[in-house]
């Protein structure tokens, strides 16, 4: 099993940033890609951003240039640097690791861009 624990969500205006942070446990050894994922009231869950461990990057179209994700190994940890927040950023955004094809998932947290 995989734990996973974000943090750095909240309340910005637009224009602001925020870094969220998600740290893995449990049976690391072996995960794959990990990245972000976020949902908005009503809508399905989208993917924002994701890294493999070699860094390899990829993003949605709608945070391209804005959003910036990286991982440390070391620290079984991976980040989305948030820039330049737009109000229809605002949803719950969740971790997720890849292992031996399993997917695992954080709680979320919430990320709320006021206008």
């Amino acid at each position: 099993q995989v734990q996973l624990v974000e943090s750095g969500g909240g309340l910005v205006q637009a224009g602001g940033s925020l870094r969220l942070s998600c740290a893995a446990s449990g049976s690391i050894f072996r995960i794959n890609d990990m990245g972000w994922y976020r949902q908005a009231p009503g809508n399905q869950r989208e993917l924002v951003a994701r890294i493999t461990n070699s860094g390899i990057t990829r993003y949605a179209d709608s945070v391209k240039g804005r959003f910036t994700i990286s991982r440390d190994n070391a620290k079984n940890t991976v980040y989305l640097q948030m820039n330049s927040l737009k109000p229809e950023d605002t949803a719950v955004y969740y971790c997720n690791a890849l292992r031996d094809y399993n997917n695992y998932w954080g709680q979320g947290t919430q990320v709320t861009v006021s206008s």
